[in-house]
């Protein structure tokens, strides 16, 4: 029987589309909202501040605030100089907690200088810390109660669930450690009845860990580190990482993942780009009006 299916199997993976899956996370997204805001009376508030100069950076304020207004919400974005004091941004967060048009608050990481982002994400009120970092929310994920979730994991668990459905009993390893993408990453899993291994750059024998899961989350940072004969045939990989390297004299962005050759022995992956990034912003917002209907009073809505 396993070979026969291993005989079915497609020779190269089926390409798990994130923008896709974005765009049809932000349709459902933008009826709550409109339910959110008839109820209410008010759009639900994305606040995002930024600072410094860094262009990448910059783009990428500049396009979550186009969602969330595409998806009826508010935008509120902050742009502060990189000589801004550590105590003039904390009164920044200050003044955004106690706004009760705003539902979420983002600070754009990293923070330049000998800025103190540890502080600085706890001084936001976790109702609203839609990057899902503040400890509280963080311990609540591990507790197993409702919180606000950090983006790209939650945004990777929703394209596991999409391309396998049920995932109990599978074994997953999670290569990295981050409190961004890593840990949170991992108590996904957890919660979901997968089996879990953490892993890292410095885990031993990585390639025979990697080698046993059914599903692979590539969150270490470092270009193609993941080789296909690492995979398990058959496994799902959803690849997070980003890396720019040079190609035939071209500039290239590539993942944690070999895609050429871990797509020969994957049933599914994500590309990059086109995988993994477009759901960390389609997750921002539905973290921002889960936070608003909270706040509100009002039940959750279901996505699913």
């Amino acid at each position: 029987m396993a070979e026969a299916a291993m005989q079915q199997r497609p020779a190269t993976a089926a390409i798990i589309d994130g923008k896709a899956h974005a765009a049809g996370l932000g349709d459902r997204i933008a009826h709550h909202v409109q339910d959110f805001t008839t109820h209410t009376g008010r759009a639900p508030g994305l606040a995002v501040v930024l600072v410094g100069s860094d262009p990448a950076s910059e783009v990428y304020v500049r396009s979550k605030g186009r969602m969330a207004r595409k998806l009826g919400m508010e935008s509120f974005e902050h742009v502060l100089p990189e000589t801004v004091s550590q105590a003039d941004l904390m009164a920044l967060v200050a003044r955004l907690n106690a706004d009760d048009a705003v539902d979420g608050i983002l600070v754009q990481l990293p923070l330049p200088g000998d800025l103190d982002s540890l502080a600085v994400i706890k001084a936001i009120d976790p109702a609203k810390d839609v990057d899902g970092l503040h400890p509280e929310n963080a311990g609540y994920l591990a507790s197993g109660l409702p919180g606000l979730v950090s983006c790209t994991p939650l945004g990777c668990l929703m394209l596991l669930k999409d391309s396998l459905g049920n995932l109990s009993g599978l074994d997953a390893i999670v290569v990295g450690r981050s409190i961004l993408v890593g840990k949170p990453m991992a108590q996904l899993l957890l919660a979901e009845n997968c089996t879990v291994t953490m892993a890292h750059s410095r885990t031993r024998d990585l390639a025979a860990k990697v080698g046993q899961a059914d599903i692979v989350v590539a969150a270490v940072g470092s270009a193609e580190m993941i080789k296909g004969d690492w995979i398990k045939e058959g496994a799902t990989v959803i690849d997070v990482g980003t890396s720019r390297v040079i190609r035939d004299g071209e500039k290239r962005l590539v993942g944690d993942v070999d895609f050429a050759s871990a797509s020969q022995r994957a049933r599914a992956i994500t590309p990059v780009p086109g995988g993994v990034g477009p759901m960390t912003i389609m997750t921002l917002m539905h973290n921002t009006m889960l936070a608003a209907f909270r706040r509100a009073g009002l039940p959750s809505p279901m996505l699913d």
